[in-house]
């Protein structure tokens, strides 16, 4: 008598976790559920791919400033922002360089081909 309900016991036990396991299941399927997971996800990849770019940026702006200490460039507190000016001897060089260099002095016509 024990033994048969100690099995019916088990039994009832072992249905009432299933039919619970089955349903809480059923409820993740629901078309609200399934929404509400897609949008979660949704979210996520946003915050993920928005801490992408901001690693991104930062790697440029790194790479930049290693850039432009390689080449001696530094910014002229005169000159406005994202503006970056050559060093002095290398301006000087520059400006010379720009004064010497020949330009042709004919112009070209396009419509005398015609």
């Amino acid at each position: 008598m024990f033994r048969r309900a100690f099995w019916f016991t088990a039994g009832a036990a072992a249905g009432v976790w299933a039919t619970t396991k089955v349903n809480r299941q059923l409820k993740k399927l629901t078309p609200e559920s399934l929404a509400a997971q897609a949008a979660d996800k949704a979210v996520e990849a946003g915050h993920r791919l928005k801490d992408f770019a901001l690693d991104v940026r930062a790697g440029m702006t790194q790479r930049e400033d290693e850039l432009n200490d390689a080449l001696g460039l530094h910014q002229d507190p005169d000159r406005p922002d994202n503006v970056t000016a050559l060093p002095g001897p290398r301006r000087l060089r520059a400006i010379e360089n720009d004064k010497t260099t020949r330009r042709p002095t004919f112009s070209y016509d396009r419509n005398e081909d015609h």
